[in-house]
């Protein structure tokens, strides 16, 4: 509702304000420093033709502007447009691996991704197991890239908790 009344403000009396604007004086030049003028001066009276040359209109560059044809047309953009009859080729998916979380929303996963249950399996598992659980073994057992997972190993981790015992210490005695 808020744009149709702009644009009802804004398109008011519209001929009217494009008139008197182009009716307007046009401004003039803004004055020229007083040691320029006088360098101007000179250079009028030692080269008239010069004021004849810059009124003067080019018969030859007129020509080539009435030559000159611009026909626009829009881009061709990259994007295809499809069919809607048309179906898209369905992605190659893999299953869930360790479906112990009830991740029931979750069917099938594209290859070369992960859920977030799977990459926090998979991470305590290289941490817990390095020696088995290799990025290379990782990366055929989740479908994934190889470098993906070796950044992956690299910068996250899993929380560990650390449960400290107390130490037997001997207690203050009361005063």
């Amino acid at each position: 509702m808020g744009a149709a009344v702009s644009r009802a403000i804004r398109n008011f009396n519209l001929e009217n304000r494009a008139e008197r604007e182009i009716s307007k004086m046009k401004p003039s030049p803004a004055p020229r420093h007083p040691s320029t003028k006088s360098l101007l001066r000179e250079q009028m009276s030692h080269h008239p033709e010069i004021k004849g040359e810059v009124a003067r209109k080019d018969d030859k560059l007129l020509s080539f502007l009435r030559d000159v044809y611009v026909d626009s047309k829009d881009p061709v953009s990259s994007v295809q447009v499809t069919d809607a009859g048309k179906r898209q080729e369905p992605k190659e998916f893999r299953l869930v691996k360790g479906q112990d979380f009830n991740m029931m929303s979750i069917k099938n996963i594209p290859k070369g991704k992960i859920s977030i249950v799977e990459a926090l399996t998979l991470l305590n598992n290289h941490k817990l197991y390095p020696e088995t659980w290799t990025a290379e073994k990782i990366a055929e057992e989740y479908c994934l890239e190889q470098k993906d997972v070796k950044s992956l190993l690299k910068y996250f981790v899993t929380f560990e908790v650390k449960i400290i015992p107390p130490e037997d210490k001997k207690a203050i005695p009361p005063k």
